[in-house]
């Protein structure tokens, strides 16, 4: 689940933290890198505990309903919304439920929170539309209709970005990513899931975790002559010029284009300029990319000479 997108952030979020001082030590960097990285794997388990929550609450709502109804004596309240087969899965899911065992956050703490995302997500069309519908439901409109709710509820939600914030100093800056985890694992349910089904692994495979201590170790390691390569192509500017982010997305991008030929220099140089639509000043990104492009031309051309 934790891609090259993730780990590039993750580098250079830590190597500025590393220039303004608040962890210098290569063995203290792969430290923190190790825990951030466990950090956003506990982000992606929380958010789909997070819309189980919803589901489960979704559960409690129509009981009571049915409860006030027989009370009354009026008609019983359609069941649509809770008798779905996705949401069960997603309950019954073992991965799931031996995470909710020892969840930073326990959802069920945040009632109200979670109500609120929940009526949020029934005053949508798109839920109103299938609520209304009195066809049979398949299967893929059941998992559609949670999916829709996380997406235009759970997504973008800058009331739930600032309650993660308060948890973990990683997760607000994490969730853009991790959502896109969480949406794409729900797509993976089919009919025929079982409790076993394996939700996303933290790491694609061993190597993912190696080119996260790799680019760390080699942005430190070869320090200064990744910052000399910066300076000499700043065309007279000193280096204190350049915005202190500015320089880290260069470092770190051109620890990656020397140290791992292995990814297509577009693919590197095109990583790093979104970085800089993250986290830098407008217009950054542009001088990023027109600097690499020229470092990068200047590295081809010495090899070859």
């Amino acid at each position: 689940m934790i891609n090259r997108e993730l780990i590039r952030q993750k580098v250079v979020q830590l190597m500025y933290a590393r220039y303004t001082g608040e962890n210098t030590t290569l063995s203290g960097l792969e430290k923190e890198l190790e825990r951030s990285l466990d950090n956003a794997y506990e982000l992606y388990l929380s958010l789909l505990s997070l819309l189980l929550e919803m589901g489960r609450l979704a559960g409690r709502n129509y009981e009571t309903a049915v409860a006030r109804s027989e009370r009354l004596g009026i008609g019983r309240p359609s069941d649509r919304l809770v008798a779905n087969r996705f949401m069960k899965q997603l309950e019954d899911n073992r991965e799931l439920k031996a995470f909710r065992e020892h969840q930073v956050i326990d959802w069920t703490d945040e009632e109200e929170l979670v109500r609120s995302f929940l009526n949020e997500g029934l005053a949508l069309d798109v839920v109103d539309d299938y609520l209304k519908d009195s066809a049979p439901s398949t299967y893929a409109q059941e998992r559609e209709l949670w999916r829709n709710i996380y997406k235009s509820v759970i997504v973008g939600n800058e009331t739930l970005d600032e309650l993660l914030e308060e948890k973990s100093l990683y997760w607000n800056d994490d969730k853009d990513i991790i959502d896109t985890f969480v949406l794409k694992t729900v797509n993976r349910f089919t009919e025929d899931s079982t409790p076993d089904m394996p939700l996303l692994p933290k790491y694609r495979d061993e190597s993912d975790l190696q080119f996260a201590n790799e680019l760390l170790r080699n942005c430190i390691i070869h320090e200064k002559q990744l910052l000399d390569l910066i300076e000499s192509s700043t065309r007279g500017w000193r280096m204190e010029r350049i915005a202190l982010m500015d320089r880290v997305i260069l470092q770190v991008a051109l620890c990656e284009i020397q140290h791992f030929s292995s990814i297509p220099l577009t693919v590197s140089i095109n990583e790093y300029v979104e970085i800089a639509k993250h986290y830098s000043a407008p217009g950054s990104s542009r001088y990023i990319n027109a600097t690499l492009d020229t470092i990068s031309k200047k590295l081809t051309l010495n090899k070859q000479q």
